[in-house]
């Protein structure tokens, strides 16, 4: 019999937000990390050319892949060649593919929590046990060498995420550096989820396969390119896992959209166009910073990059998820519980996102300043 696995909660409030929209009321969403700015125009372009000039059917673009180890040489100094890459019906598979091709059934795998809540429900639904390390203020919500140095015995595979989901903090090239050295040292095989990477607001972003080159990475088209409903991303395979990672994928999941693969190497060119995307949520951090004292919620995660603000709301409740439903049924904004990324101390917090239009954010601003102020 297969693992029983937590629901996604934020997936709850949404439900009861498209019931409400359905109902005549005006909903906000700030519950998932879907970027509001459309795909890029190359990509939308290309499409069309596609389909009307080509029926497509199973198929890897060898060009896409290409272009995707240009990407690593010009971001990260990194030397990559296609066969280590594998297209991906976006990061979710890639993740299931990293995990079932690198470890066995029963093998520790470490992550911060609180964290996304599919890698400690990916973990457990592949039979593998999640060991969840708790990170707060002191490491900036993040993982660090010492503690995984500290775990004992030590985990056969680690998830990072640099920004993180649902907290946005990005991990310094130092702390990489010392991650990539202590999981050297135990033998500790790396996933690195770097679906945020593109959306930085400060700090710089660095690849894991700058420390570690035998690491698996996990990317997508969903939130820098402005694709989500694409369904695009790609897995970066060890040297010697990019075979068995071939082998799965062939089985699990075929092959990515034709269509989605000709759009995404369109959008691999199209960076000034997603760079002003990145400050529209630039525009929309600083707003949400400056509303969040209006809120009374000045104890939140440091939003280096992506999308999200993680903040503690333990002066208003102990049930983030009833919260959460609370602010809904009455302001129309929808959020996300931290309980999703927390299961122990998420109860106290919440994560909103700010992916939306700057219009949009000021209007869910205007809505949950008063809210609050009456709690």
């Amino acid at each position: 019999m297969g693992q029983d696995i937590d629901p996604f909660r934020a997936i709850t409030i949404s439900k009861r937000a498209h019931e409400l929209k359905e109902e005549g009321r005006s909903i906000l969403h700030m519950e998932f990390g879907q970027p509001s700015t459309p795909a890029p125009k190359a990509a939308i372009a290309r499409s069309h050319e596609v389909l009307d000039t080509d029926p497509m059917g199973y198929w890897e673009s060898q060009p896409l892949k290409a272009r995707i180890c240009q990407h690593y040489k010009d971001m990260y100094g990194v030397d990559l060649t296609p066969g280590r890459l594998a297209i991906t019906n976006g990061a979710s598979p890639a993740l299931v593919l990293a995990l079932a091709t690198a470890f066995s059934p029963g093998d520790r795998i470490a992550f911060a929590r609180p964290g996304y809540v599919a890698y400690r429900n990916t973990v457990r639904a592949l039979n593998f046990e999640g060991v969840e390390i708790a990170c707060g203020e002191d490491t900036r919500y993040q993982l660090s060498a010492a503690a995984l140095d500290a775990l004992d015995p030590a985990p056969q595979g680690v998830i990072i995420a640099s920004p993180a989901n649902p907290t946005g903090t990005i991990i310094p090239a130092s702390e990489l550096a010392a991650i990539a050295d202590v999981a050297k040292a135990k033998g500790i095989r790396i996933i690195s989820d770097e679906i945020y990477h593109g959306l930085s607001f400060g700090p710089k972003i660095h690849s894991m396969l700058e420390y570690a080159p035998d690491a698996f990475i996990v990317n997508s088209f969903s939130k820098y390119f402005s694709m989500a409903p694409w369904r695009l991303g790609w897995l970066v395979s060890p040297p010697d896992m990019a075979r068995r990672t071939g082998a799965y994928i062939g089985n699990l999941f075929l092959t990515a959209p034709s269509l989605s693969q000709h759009a995404g190497l369109a959008a691999m060119d199209a960076r000034e166009e997603l760079d002003g995307h990145v400050e529209v949520y630039r525009r929309n951090r600083e707003l949400m910073l400056e509303a969040l004292p209006k809120l009374g919620l000045e104890k939140i995660a440091p939003p280096d990059g992506a999308f999200y603000v993680y903040a503690d709301v333990s002066r208003y409740t102990d049930d983030s998820l009833a919260f959460c439903l609370k602010l809904l049924e009455e302001t129309g904004v929808a959020t996300a519980p931290g309980v999703d990324f927390d299961p122990v101390d998420g109860k106290h917090f919440m994560r909103f996102s700010f992916a939306l239009s700057t219009p949009q954010i000021e209007e869910a601003i205007d809505r949950l300043v008063p809210w609050f102020s009456k709690l």
